[in-house]
């Protein structure tokens, strides 16, 4: 599963050919969710508080570039890599 980004020791991947909704993955530490691009609500798993709202901040900053790698992932291609949250 591709890493597309890392930030305050959080990570975001997506894996290749994944079921819809388009989606992607954040871990930090123990704790991981399925964050839905659209909504970002968390469709499965669970995060800190605190780490969900950083996560929300980044993707809201690259909801296109979320979707750009959702579609390239969907036709077996690499995603690109986005910018952490700074």
């Amino acid at each position: 599963m591709p890493e597309i980004s890392r930030f305050l020791g959080i990570i975001i991947r997506m894996f290749y050919s994944e079921h819809n909704p388009p989606h992607f993955h954040a871990y930090y530490n123990e704790h991981q969710a399925e964050i839905v691009i659209e909504t970002l609500e968390i469709k499965e798993g669970k995060l800190p508080k605190r780490i969900y709202n950083l996560v929300v901040e980044w993707a809201l900053e690259h909801k296109s570039e979320l979707m750009e790698d959702w579609t390239l992932m969907r036709n077996d291609n690499e995603p690109k890599k986005i910018e952490p949250l700074i």
